[in-house]
């Protein structure tokens, strides 16, 4: 085998990990398949180098502990990318209830005017601080849609939900965050 992982197919790592003699094998070349993509799915929810490292550390642990168990019933990618995206949530939703994301007072109003004076970690807080308020499915269709910039189609294959539930998560979403960000509040 070559040591380039990006042509082994899913099926080929798979049997490699359920082969004992060949199983750390198999989890390079699965780690290294992937990796990139799921850093950068992480990263765009956690935000810093450091935390993506810790994340992907732990999702990467997961999927390893649970790969023989694998039932295929999507893409190797698609299942990883669901654990990394509930890693990264959950990682995210422990930093703000240990007080490390710095929460955006409630009565904070955003104006033209202002969003021009405003550095990039300002907004990226306040978009943030909008986010955290969503509930889940919308926070996670919007991160897939706003973020990973996911076609629909691609969300409803991986969400296993309609295409038009999917739209009305995504446009109710971006409803409360402008809501937020113009008035300070959630609609």
């Amino acid at each position: 085998m070559t040591s380039d992982s990006s042509n082994i197919s899913d099926e080929v790592i798979l049997s490699m990990i359920k082969d004992k003699d060949t199983k750390e094998m198999g989890c390079r070349y699965f780690m290294r398949q992937h990796q990139e993509r799921i850093y950068w799915v992480i990263r765009k929810i956690v935000m810093t180098h450091e935390d993506t490292d810790d994340v992907i550390q732990n999702t990467f642990l997961k999927a390893f502990r649970a790969l023989e168990n694998f039932e295929g019933r999507s893409s190797l990618y698609t299942w990883l990318h669901r654990i990394a995206v509930n890693e990264a949530l959950a990682y995210r939703k422990s930093q703000l209830s240990g007080g490390r994301i710095i929460p955006i007072d409630q009565h904070t109003k955003i104006d033209a005017g202002e969003f021009d004076q405003m550095n990039a970690e300002t907004i990226r807080r306040k978009l943030d601080a909008a986010i955290e308020l969503l509930p889940e499915k919308q926070k996670e269709v919007f991160s897939l849609r706003y973020f990973e910039e996911m076609s629909y189609q691609e969300m409803s294959e991986k969400l296993l939900t309609s295409v038009g539930a999917l739209k009305a998560s995504y446009h109710f979403a971006v409803k409360k965050i402008e809501s937020y960000l113009e008035n300070g509040t959630e609609q």
